[in-house]
């Protein structure tokens, strides 16, 4: 593939992804637009709803989502990048771009991270998301779009390389939330599972776990697709202390 081609890739991966953000992008409230535009995006970087490497939607695109002047973006953009989170590239091609994240912080960021979190609040609170954004797929049912939704997220979680493995289920989990139809569920999901993103960026990925993980996750998609809003809610409820188990004996 030639230089021309590959830009042009990685344009039209920029274009689909553009769906992937409808759970996070909304339009921002009067008074503190900077503040929530800059919220939102971090949430799609911290997410991995744009993967390392990718563009970001147009500034255009992105103004009228948030619903804020490109002057207010830019400076959003030009927070994330003093983080270095994203850099611009100019030319035919040029946009914003994500940053591939390259280390894993370790049990001491993990701790740092901790001081101004509740993490027991977390858990709970992304429990009672996760289980009702379940139930409610389970007892309401999906369209056939929607099923094919969520088996292709499923899906891909299941043949995930390693490195790319928290990004996909964090999109399977934001999916499901999506499908609930609350999009105030969702907006929540999304926020409080960038919280926990940041933990959960800090321990190793342990392939036993993830084993196990993907095994929940499958019974909780087919308890989803079979209407089986009971089973949907006992996985999911046991999916999620799995996870907490994961970080409180990281914290022991």
């Amino acid at each position: 593939m030639s230089q021309a081609d590959a830009e042009r890739a990685g344009v039209e991966a920029a274009v689909r992804a553009g769906d992937r953000l409808a759970p996070v992008l909304r339009p921002v409230r009067a008074g503190n637009g900077f503040e929530e535009a800059l919220e939102q995006i971090l949430q799609v970087v911290r997410l991995g709803l744009v993967p390392g490497g990718e563009r970001l939607p147009s500034e255009r695109e992105l103004a009228e989502r948030l619903g804020i002047s490109r002057v207010t973006l830019r400076e959003v953009l030009k927070v994330l990048q003093d983080q270095g989170l994203v850099e611009a590239r100019r030319g035919r091609y040029g946009g914003t771009f994500v940053l591939p994240r390259t280390d894993t912080p370790g049990e001491e960021e993990l701790r740092r991270r901790l001081q101004d979190l509740d993490v027991e609040d977390t858990l709970r609170f992304r429990e009672v998301l996760e289980v009702g954004a379940a139930e409610l797929c389970a007892a309401h049912g999906l369209t056939d779009g929607q099923a094919k939704r969520l088996r292709e997220a499923l899906a891909r979680t299941h043949d995930a390389p390693l490195t790319d493995y928290r990004r996909l289920d964090t999109l399977l989990h934001l999916t499901l939330a999506e499908l609930s139809g609350s999009a105030t569920l969702t907006a929540q999901y999304a926020a409080v599972r960038a919280k926990l993103n940041d933990l959960l960026d800090c321990i190793p990925l342990l392939v036993r776990n993830l084993e196990h993980s993907q095994r929940q996750h499958t019974a909780l998609v087919e308890a989803v697709l079979d209407g089986d809003a009971d089973g949907a809610r006992e996985m999911t409820r046991e999916h999620c202390a799995g996870t907490a188990a994961l970080l409180r004996g990281f914290l022991t």
